[in-house]
């Protein structure tokens, strides 16, 4: 397929080198606002960088909107759905009409976060397909085998919903690690001293339900121990109000499981 790749931002990088390494597709032009991020990329993927919707091909077979949720209703009223080729775009969280004006869409949606800086092989990264049609959908499911063994159909509820439950496992709990990082900052102790546990807990969720590894004083309904937590983190109320939060979560699950 000839491809149209607009964007140039991180999952743009990674979808476009996947798809340069398959050798079957050829992305023909990369899109930025920003001339110089789209030739940092196109001269990458042997690519034509341009920075003007105007430039942009009439006859790809694929249009990828490889950019931010906010921006991707702007960029759709620049294309035309006279263009014979298939728009997609790869957003979790938004719906698939947002494309609808251009007749023939659909969403190619990785389960993963991505870093410019970070390789990443995306041959084992899940990738949720949604089509404006079933042939459309099809044609995308087979375009994306090609990259990834974990493609499955997906419908735009489908796709928020594991949107929303990836921030929950990756941007909250990240945003988590930051905390335990600045308390013992605030201790003179290295954050090495729990990576391992960080590595072992994400180790079990991988062959066991996350509610079957629960740990702490929390699942045991230590409340001795939680009040001497609380009282040692006074002088932070967030990271008060975090960890009463979620002690309260844990200690629900282990009532309602107890019920069963």
């Amino acid at each position: 397929m000839k491809i149209v790749l607009i964007g140039s931002g991180n999952i743009a990088t990674h979808l476009g080198k996947a798809i340069v390494a398959t050798g079957h597709h050829e992305i023909m032009q990369v899109y930025s606002r920003t001339l110089a991020n789209a030739a940092a990329l196109a001269n990458v993927l042997s690519a034509q960088a341009i920075s003007d919707f105007s430039e942009i091909s009439k006859d790809a077979d694929l249009y990828l909107l490889a950019v931010s949720d906010s921006a991707i209703p702007e960029i759709v009223e620049q294309l035309s759905p006279a263009w014979s080729g298939v728009f997609v775009h790869c957003s979790g969280a938004t719906d698939m009409q947002v494309l609808h004006t251009l007749k023939r869409y659909g969403v190619i949606y990785p389960v993963q976060s991505f870093s410019k800086e970070v390789d990443l092989d995306l041959s084992a990264v899940p990738f949720g397909i949604e089509g404006s049609t079933a042939e459309i959908q099809q044609q995308l499911m087979d375009f994306v085998t090609e990259i990834s063994a974990e493609v499955f159909p997906c419908s735009s509820e489908q796709r928020l919903a594991i949107h929303v439950s990836a921030v929950f496992a990756n941007n909250f709990s990240n945003a988590l690690f930051q905390v335990a990082y600045e308390l013992l900052a605030s201790h003179q102790l290295p954050f090495d001293l729990i990576r391992p546990i960080i590595s072992e807990t994400a180790t079990k969720v991988q062959n066991h339900l996350p509610e079957q590894v629960q740990t702490g004083p929390a699942i045991r309904n230590d409340k001795t121990t939680m009040q001497k937590h609380l009282q040692f983190i006074s002088s932070n109320p967030d990271w008060q109000l975090i960890y009463q939060k979620i002690s309260d979560l844990i200690t629900k699950t282990r009532a309602k499981d107890g019920e069963n």
